[in-house]
């Protein structure tokens, strides 16, 4: 049985508590891990940042918001497991020995945040190396990685590959404010690096995506990986 870890953006989970994906979430995982080995990493998404801004207008330091904002990332893991039901082992997995630990139950592990000053993104990165995933998945509110922000710039040209070091290019030097939301931080893109793991960013807003990609093989992303020659998952 292959493995997977699976970097769950909050703004794609949980862009605000009224309007979710936890269901249509919970039921494509719940697919994927007929077949595979799963692990979840939940971000905080526009919730958590809600937290962070108050605080920050409280005069708190970074540090304590990026607290908040794990607590934040924890709730919404829990929130998932809880829709997951039998299929997830039922409690919020609070550090990478934890999640192996609850993998031997044979179900899906979903976990928060970790520590301050990273994100979740760097979280699955760490926790695909730990458990020798096959491949680590990023599912975030825009269809790959891009040149330059495709929000803000119409210019931005999307990669259907890149080396690891092609993508440090990219990220570069990324903020790490609490609740940042880049595509992905620079400490993750170090990890993806030493590991090898490849990466495949997907756009979660539409969860099909995911076993579309994992089972069928079909995707419209990036790839990230060693292999220049690489264009399909190694699944």
């Amino acid at each position: 049985m292959k493995s997977l870890v699976i970097s769950l953006g909050g703004s794609v989970l949980v862009p605000s508590l009224s309007e979710n994906r936890i269901l249509e979430y919970a039921a494509v995982l719940r697919q994927v891990s007929e077949k595979h080995r799963v692990f979840v990493v939940v971000g905080g998404g526009g919730e958590a940042r809600k937290y962070i801004d108050t605080m920050r207008s409280l005069g708190v330091d970074e540090g304590t918001c990026d607290e908040i904002g794990i607590l934040v990332t924890r709730l919404n893991a829990a929130l998932l497991i809880a829709a997951l039901g039998d299929s997830a082992y039922p409690g919020v997995a609070e550090d990478q020995t934890s999640a192996l630990e609850y993998a031997v139950s044979g179900r899906i592990v979903v976990m928060g945040g970790i520590t301050p000053a990273q994100t979740t993104d760097a979280v699955a990165a760490v926790l695909a190396e730990r458990t020798r995933a096959d491949i680590l998945v990023n599912l975030t509110s825009v269809d790959g990685i891009y040149s330059a922000d495709p929000k803000t710039d119409t210019s931005a040209t999307r990669f259907t590959h890149l080396t690891p070091e092609k993508l440090a290019q990219v990220v570069g030097g990324s903020r790490l404010n609490a609740g940042s939301n880049t595509v992905m931080d620079a400490i993750a893109v170090k990890i993806i690096q030493r590991s090898g793991i490849p990466l495949v960013v997907l756009d979660g807003r539409t969860p099909r995506n995911l076993p579309d990609a994992i089972i069928s093989g079909r995707f419209n992303g990036t790839i990230v990986s060693s292999d220049e020659n690489a264009r399909y998952l190694p699944l």
